[in-house]
């Protein structure tokens, strides 16, 4: 062969190899607060697990895995189940292989099996909210779904919470409406007025976004509260079957 194609094939592949590595590692960082928020709860402990973390709050019954969105480190989102887990919900947050999603589908498996608890609950940000939607289906073993600031792209025959931001730029509120038939009846939906897409969790300003009109402070505060009542329901309807 040629040198000089030898020679530009490598140089495509070395670019490709470059850009990457440059991809990956272009990533949207957990904040301080977020970090710190790991040790600022007398009734939870921060566990590090082999495929993230685990907040283990003074719950054992129900636990709730959670997907980060794109790009984002998972403990960015500390605060928000640090929260949700002192109310009685243990809390798994996954850090995703490359901080994507869809290279960690498949993540909850091992936490199910691994785990103790009779009812668990998946969720996700954005695209881990997707990929969270498209996992759910593939078990019997959880209890539902909640969306942040998320969609499906498939049938969900279990009950769903979908929280999103009246500010939110970055989702696709068009695709997000067409996705309702997919969920059909078990749908739960709530609106956070003034929210955005960022600020489920600490990882600064996502390109794109909205402009939030309340702090992120009340931003999650809502999120949990509405949590709680729909993972309630869920269990108290099933205890009535």
């Amino acid at each position: 062969m040629n040198k000089k194609i030898i020679m530009a094939i490598f140089v495509v592949l070395l670019l490709i190899v470059g850009y990457g590595l440059f991809y990956v590692n272009d990533y949207y960082h957990a904040e301080k607060i977020a970090v710190d928020s790991l040790n600022s709860s007398s009734n939870v402990s921060a566990i590090k697990t082999s495929n993230g973390m685990l907040l283990d709050g003074p719950g054992n019954d129900t636990a709730l895995i959670f997907y980060p969105g794109a790009k984002v480190e998972y403990t960015s989102y500390a605060p928000l189940f640090m929260n949700l887990s002192s109310q009685g919900i243990d809390c798994y947050l996954v850090e995703m292989p490359f901080n994507l999603a869809f290279l960690g589908q498949n993540s909850a498996d091992e936490i199910i099996d691994d785990g103790n608890y009779s009812h668990y609950f998946l969720s996700g940000h954005s695209l881990g909210g997707a990929m969270a939607a498209s996992y759910i289906n593939s078990t019997n073993k959880t209890d539902g779904l909640i969306l942040f600031a998320s969609y499906s792209t498939c049938e969900i025959e279990k009950p769903v919470l979908s929280l999103y931001g009246s500010e939110d730029k970055v989702l696709n509120i068009e695709e997000y409406n067409k996705s309702k038939v997919f969920i059909d009846d078990n749908l739960t939906e709530f609106e956070i007025t003034g929210a955005n897409h960022a600020q489920f969790a600490y990882y600064g300003n996502q390109s794109g976004d909205g402009i939030a009109k309340i702090s992120a402070e009340s931003q999650q505060k809502q999120c949990v509260g509405q949590i709680i009542n729909f993972i309630s329901g869920v269990l108290n309807k099933e205890i009535s079957h």
